[in-house]
């Protein structure tokens, strides 16, 4: 009797453990069925937004007024009283150019006055003794015209021979070069002693006027036609007004501390290059900026109405850029799509291949491939930007 307990107690037991091993087995299909079904993928929906754009021209800056200094007459440069870079005031004196026939003409002319004092003095002393002779009828009037006539002739060439003593000060007074404006000077070609005249090929210096900074840039043909159409004016003068304020990126990268205003566009295109000339005055009280450095133009732009789209949903096949979009079952079809990239590295501006509603890919997408069926996962727009925030 105690044998058949035992044997009837095993036998359960070994019937509870098959049927554990069932229910385990069991439990273990249907978890892998599970984990066999579409995994879940971040996803978007596409809409409209704004976004500010940015393009960089490369520019040349250019003084206000850039005088070059060049000699009137011939000589040598005897004196140089500035050095390249220094800051000059309008009348400090910069060149002394030596040559003594402007001097000697000065000594000349200044002795052939006291000449022609003293004939006209003589001519007056004829003209005196000629008229009480004439009353008298001691010699005819013929005699008297003339002497008035030989006076006339000494005061015209002592007037000549003032004449020629300013011209001959105006030239000894070009031997002193002193600066038209306020400024900065540039580069020193001649040295001590050189030989210059009006002709020479350089001048010996140009003096820029850098109180206020322009800088010179080129726009296409498109951008300019763009920019007539779409800026309120009915003048160009008035559209220029309306255009936000240009950023000058200096040549270590960082922003100029006072921002510009475009002032003026050429009148004509370029032949050779399809592009304008643009002028942007920038305040340069600190001199900071100087004639002839070169810089880059930074010009911002509001779009509104465009659709945007983080730049991690797109990937690049042989030089073009693709989304993903969710279809209706939920599989991935690839899209080209034509973009443009937003300031800060973090979103694209869709030109072409998406439309807003249409719901693509945010999460996986460099691990997926066309065809592939995913558990679409909303997320929202804010979160998008509170996670590239952060």
């Amino acid at each position: 009797m105690e044998n058949k307990t035992r044997v009837s107690t095993t036998h359960f037991l070994c019937l509870a453990l098959l049927f554990s091993l069932v229910l385990y087995a069991c439990g273990e299909k249907k978890q892998g069925n599970q984990q066999k079904g579409p995994a879940q993928y971040g996803v978007m929906t596409v809409a409209t937004d704004s976004a500010t754009l940015l393009t960089d021209y490369p520019a040349q800056l250019r003084g206000e007024e850039d005088i070059e200094i060049r000699p009137k007459i011939d000589g040598y440069i005897e004196s140089t009283y500035v050095i390249e870079g220094a800051v000059v005031r309008k009348g400090q004196a910069l060149f002394k150019i030596r040559n003594p026939q402007y001097e000697q003409e000065v000594i000349s002319a200044t002795a052939a006055i006291s000449s022609a004092e003293a004939d006209v003095a003589a001519a007056r002393l004829q003209v005196a003794k000629a008229k009480p002779l004439v009353e008298q009828e001691i010699i005819s009037k013929f005699e008297l015209e003339s002497a008035e006539l030989g006076l006339k002739a000494r005061q015209a060439a002592l007037e000549q021979a003032k004449a020629k003593l300013i011209n001959a000060k105006i030239n000894v007074g070009y031997t002193n070069l002193t600066s038209p404006v306020n400024g900065v000077v540039g580069d020193l070609p001649y040295k001590l002693g050189s030989y210059v005249n009006s002709t020479t090929s350089q001048p010996l210096t140009v003096i820029s006027n850098i109180g206020k900074v322009y800088a010179y840039f080129s726009v296409n043909e498109k951008l300019l036609l763009e920019f007539a159409r779409t800026t309120q004016g009915t003048s160009l003068q008035q559209k220029l007004k309306e255009l936000p304020p240009v950023t000058l990126i200096l040549p270590d990268g960082t922003e100029y501390t006072s921002k510009g205003q475009i002032e003026t566009i050429s009148g004509q295109v370029s032949t050779q290059t399809g592009s304008y000339n643009i002028r942007a005055g920038f305040p340069n009280a600190a001199g900071l900026l100087r004639s002839g450095n070169s810089a880059t133009i930074r010009m911002y732009a509001r779009e509104n109405d465009v659709i945007l789209i983080p730049q991690k949903t797109t990937y690049d096949i042989q030089g073009k850029k693709f989304v993903y979009v969710i279809e209706k079952d939920s599989t991935l079809s690839p899209n080209e799509v034509t973009v443009r990239a937003v300031p800060g590295g973090q979103d694209f501006i869709v030109d072409k291949g998406l439309k807003a509603g249409q719901t693509i890919l945010l999460e996986g997408v460099g691990i997926l491939g066309p065809g592939t069926k995913i558990a679409p996962n909303m997320v929202s727009r804010d979160s998008i930007r509170s996670a590239a925030e952060n």
